[in-house]
């Protein structure tokens, strides 16, 4: 998920769900030859190459279990073999169906952002400041997140650097994010974030390790905008209003977190201090990669993410401290 823890007529325009006047758009272009449909066209895609994936693992775990001597250890395997693509192509459907949720809520258009640098920063060329009130990124500051989860307690700091990186020739911020559980590194990202000239935080990329016992074990997640087809998301809109559906990100069978804003007034009360915060945005967000997966977040005006709720493990991270340096 992403941090706080996608053709019609030549020339028209599509808005991101219902998004404000000061929120931005989506170019929604054609081109010869291609369906008027790209959102479906790249969810059917999307179908077969899981359900291509499932079997080419089948093959394979077939493969390995025909290298077992035992005859009925082989046999046990093959089974699972069966079982396991059995469960890959269901999920496969899940993944489609939950596609064709996000197409009905976005509309038919391709996913295409207009990218302007200009629009990123000021007279100077220098990055505009990310002062969104809902999604405030002070170079020096951390947030830092705590909660109980079934493997511990995890902690999450998530830290502003002074660093930049330059994609799609917009200069982004970087926030190094890293999670202990139980007092062990499990993650450590690199988030780079951009604000446009109407107050919208745009997310432009993460550079993900999954890490076990000391050794990296995976990245998923990793995503640059401009990259294999990625393309940005918004992570905070300038004017949240209630109903707004939008992508934060967008990278076919990587990275395809949507939210949609669910209140734009709720209070919060943390458990960890009884600490309030009135006037809360609330967004519901999820992922066709997990259709499962459901998280609630809320944002306090002047401070940004303070309560990120897993609606599905039943767990909970809550900000217990912000600490702010050079």
């Amino acid at each position: 998920m992403s941090p706080f823890r996608r053709v019609t007529t030549v020339c028209s325009m599509l808005l991101v769900g219902s998004l404000t006047s000061a929120a931005p758009r989506v170019v929604a272009r054609s081109s010869p030859g291609k369906t008027a449909d790209a959102c479906k066209a790249s969810t059917q895609a999307a179908l077969h190459a899981c359900r291509a994936e499932a079997q080419s693992d089948k093959d394979l775990a077939l493969g390995k279990c025909a290298n077992v001597p035992d005859v009925g250890a082989a046999k046990a395997c093959d089974q699972q073999a069966s079982l396991d693509a059995k469960d890959a192509r269901a999920t496969c459907k899940d993944q489609h169906d939950a596609r064709l949720a996000v197409c009905a809520k976005l509309g038919p258009g391709a996913y295409a952002p207009t990218i302007d640098p200009a629009n990123f920063t000021d007279a100077m060329g220098n990055p505009l400041a990310i002062d969104n009130v809902l999604f405030p990124l002070s170079p020096g500051t951390t947030f830092v997140y705590e909660g109980q989860t079934a493997a511990g307690l995890e902690h999450d700091e998530f830290a502003v650097t002074h660093n930049t990186r330059m994609i799609l020739g917009v200069p982004c911020i970087e926030v190094h994010d890293t999670v202990t559980t139980g007092g062990v590194l499990t993650e450590d990202t690199l988030d780079w974030f951009a604000q446009d000239k109407a107050g919208n935080v745009w997310y432009f990329g993460e550079n993900s390790k999954q890490i076990e016992g000391g050794l990296v074990v995976g990245i998923e997640g990793t995503w640059t905008g401009g990259v294999d087809g990625a393309v940005p998301g918004v992570i905070m809109e300038a004017h949240p209003a209630l109903g707004d559906f939008y992508r934060q990100e967008f990278l076919l069978k990587d990275a395809e977190d949507v939210a949609e804003v669910a209140s734009v007034d709720e209070s919060v009360t943390l458990t960890n201090n009884n600490k309030t915060y009135d006037h809360c945005l609330k967004t519901t967000e999820t992922s066709p990669l997990e259709p499962d997966a459901l998280e609630n977040k809320f944002y306090a005006p002047n401070v940004g993410n303070v309560l990120v709720v897993d609606v599905t493990a039943g767990e909970k991270s809550e900000l217990v401290q912000v600490m702010t340096g050079p």
